[in-house]
């Protein structure tokens, strides 16, 4: 039994890289990241290539180890033995030899985590039916496609019944059809009371299915929260109104600052034209155009919804009629690129993580690591050493 909410829980944890024993150069992956992911929701991960999100899935799968800080997985260290066997794990590119197919890929992954036959059997009728490779599971898996891949692959991270499953890039390189299979896939599991933690660049796909994100860069967090959380902190929200019968703009914008509780500055302040570039929202401002079709559409920001109530009544009394409103939602894009701004001057922490660089503990942690690594890549059901 797992005895908190916490499925993951990381304090301060830090990963030095260094190019050699002596005198070479340091590379910091990881700069005190803390987060925390909670029993029964799934979780994501962004972040630019560099940002560090590999070297943390290397640490809490443990192929690689920390320089400082804690992680601790399921209330064990991060990978402890203990930890690892209730740890499905799915990588970015699942290799299983053309031999297989479906159901012998499963007893073989199976048998790497020491389940009996029987045991094995009988899961692999269940998750193969859940993945939706029933009736296609004694075809060789070199027929597959991309998508039938990465359903088999979650088929295998699951067979041992795992409470947590890290998924690195589950939908990358998948058409929209593979993209919504296993999207399906785990909104059913997170049902059945899984945790998941998600690594991906797709954005979209992740604010469709995670509950909480994490945005990463230069081995830093720079958020954490639901996309709703996220949003609410970028602030500079806006009301965009339609309006017909608007016959001097002045007197509409000043109507609305009014309505919202803004400064109404004099002269022209409201007036803002294409033709003139006006084409930035900028502060505490209310902004009009007159569109080609004599609408003026106002930009407002956001207060509450109490003014918008407020702001209809004062429109209506004053003859103008609403064609539209619309209160534009930020997205997880405008999230991202806010919290992460320009990454083209940092070091590509990930390719580090992934090439021969020696961590800056010692060097026997380097051998030990490498050595750890490949037995992980080899099962890919638990990453337990054997």
């Amino acid at each position: 039994m797992i005895a908190s909410d916490d499925v993951i829980s990381i304090d301060r944890l830090t990963k030095t890289y260094r190019s050699g024993l002596i005198g070479g150069r340091s590379i910091a992956a990881l700069r005190h990241v803390s987060l925390q992911t909670r029993r029964g929701e799934i979780f994501g991960l962004l972040g630019p290539n560099g940002a560090g999100k590999t070297t943390l899935i290397k640490i809490l799968l443990g192929v690689i180890r920390s320089s400082g800080g804690t992680a601790r997985v399921l209330g064990q260290p991060a990978g402890s033995i203990a930890a690892r066997k209730r740890v499905g794990y799915l990588p970015e590119s699942l290799r299983i030899d053309r031999h297989h197919t479906a159901r012998s890929a499963l007893l073989f992954y199976g048998g790497m985590s020491g389940l009996s036959r029987d045991v094995i059997t009988t899961r692999s009728d269940e998750l193969l039916r859940l993945v939706g490779l029933k009736g296609r599971d004694r075809e060789s898996v070199k027929r597959f496609s991309k998508g039938m891949y990465q359903r088999l692959g979650l088929a295998q991270a699951l067979l041992h019944e795992p409470d947590l499953l890290i998924l690195d890039e589950p939908t990358d390189g998948l058409d929209p059809v593979g993209r919504s299979e296993v999207r399906r896939l785990l909104l059913e599991l997170r049902s059945r009371g899984k945790t998941i933690f998600l690594n991906s660049h797709i954005l979209q796909e992740v604010e469709l299915v995670c509950d909480r994100v994490a945005v990463m860069a230069a081995g830093q967090v720079r958020g954490v929260g639901t996309i709703d959380e996220l949003t609410e902190r970028l602030g500079d929200r806006q009301v965009k109104w339609d309006l017909s019968g608007v016959d001097n703009e002045q007197s509409l914008g000043r109507l609305l600052a009014d309505a919202a509780g803004l400064p109404v500055p004099e002269g022209e302040a409201f007036l803002r034209s294409a033709a003139t570039g006006g084409d930035k929202i900028g502060g505490q401002r209310v902004l009009l155009d007159r569109l080609p079709s004599g609408v003026v559409r106002a930009t407002v920001p956001w207060v509450d919804q109490l003014v918008i109530d407020r702001t209809i009544d004062r429109l209506r009394a004053s003859g103008v009629s609403i064609v539209s409103l619309t209160t534009p939602r930020r997205s997880l894009e405008d999230v991202f690129l806010s919290l992460v701004g320009s990454t083209e001057a940092e070091v590509d922490l990930d390719i580090a993580a992934n090439a021969n660089w020696k961590p800056g503990n010692d060097a026997q942690d380097g051998v030990e690591s490498a050595v750890v690594g490949l037995r992980a890549e080899e099962n890919a059901v638990n990453g337990v050493a054997r």
